[in-house]
């Protein structure tokens, strides 16, 4: 048999598995520690890699290659341009550092879109010829899936949808520049907006909810109390929800997918965001997008989509 070894590496914890012929046969996760330095943190990811390798009696000539998330912009798979939350020097080529520590061939995108892969060929997308994924947090990632292929772009920039600006000289985003997607429609986004409201209005189940403590306040509390009735946690979902419309149009009217899969934390608050941003589609995107066969889906990979896609870059370039 022949697997492929999927790595998604985060911030804090990097999430390690097996897969073989699309199906995840076993996975753990480790610390990142990339204050260690690339060498010492790729070894602990060979190290780990071997360890399910021996828990699972597969020999390692059985393991035909790894893929790897990474958070930073990646070109042609191998060279990553900066990354994101890790003290490491610019335009590293992950790629051979891998391939010299273990052997085997290795590929490497941008973590999110490795989500996206994992999705478009064993999630939410499957089957479909092109789907965008939007993964809705703190921040919105993205990843676009065309033909079998995910678009990275001229310089590995390719998927960064949270930046399309929806309006001109608008909030801040943590990105430098002004109006972005990510900075309204974020679960930052709708905590902000929150805060904003709550400081003039505080007759409401979600000032009780929080004691008042602004600060307190996450994007999960707006949707619990807006699914009780609290009107003006509902207001705060049809804002969130116009301007999830608004970024999403745009992409359709981009890209025109066949499905737009919606992760992340924000994703969680269901029919309730989903149907308010549906049905203000029309508003935005141009009718021929949204012909039947177009759907708007929720995820289904969880927390194995990076691990599934990293394995997917490898499984995917063999084809």
């Amino acid at each position: 048999m022949k697997y492929i070894a999927g790595v998604d590496i985060g911030g804090t914890n990097t999430k390690i598995g097996l897969v073989n012929n699309g199906k995840l046969e076993i996975k753990k996760s480790i610390k990142t520690l990339s204050e260690d330095g690339v060498i010492k943190t790729m070894n602990r990811i060979w190290e780990a890699i071997r360890e399910l390798l021996t828990e699972k009696n597969i020999k390692l000539e059985e393991l035909v290659g790894v893929g790897m998330g990474i958070p930073g912009p990646v070109k042609n798979e191998e060279i990553v341009g900066f990354f994101a939350n890790f003290p490491w020097e610019k335009n590293l080529n992950i790629s051979e550092i891998f391939e010299n520590i273990s052997g085997k061939k290795t590929k490497v995108n941008n973590d999110v879109n490795v989500i996206a892969l994992g999705e478009a060929v064993y999630g939410a997308g499957k089957g479909s010829k092109s789907s965008v994924t939007i993964a809705i947090g703190t921040g919105i990632g993205g990843g676009i899936f065309v033909n079998g292929k995910i678009i990275s772009g001229f310089s590995g920039a390719g998927g960064e949808i949270g930046h399309l600006k929806i309006v001109k000289d608008g909030k801040f985003c943590g990105c430098g520049q002004k109006g972005c997607f990510e900075a309204y429609a974020s679960a930052t986004g709708i905590e902000r907006e929150a805060i904003s409201r709550l400081m003039i209005n505080k007759k409401n189940m979600l000032y009780d909810k929080i004691d008042g403590h602004l600060e307190k306040i996450e994007a999960k509390d707006v949707f619990d109390c807006a699914k009780l009735g609290d009107k003006f946690s509902i207001d705060i979902v049809d804002y969130e929800a116009e301007y999830l419309a608004m970024g999403i149009g745009n992409i359709l009217n981009i890209i025109n997918p066949e499905k737009i899969i919606l992760g992340g934390g924000v994703a969680l608050a269901g029919d309730i965001l989903l149907k308010r941003i549906k049905n203000r589609l029309g508003e935005y995107a141009m009718p021929v997008t949204l012909e039947k066969g177009f759907e708007i889906v929720l995820s289904t990979l969880g927390n194995d989509a990076g691990v599934l896609g990293a394995a997917a870059l490898v499984s995917q370039n063999k084809a």
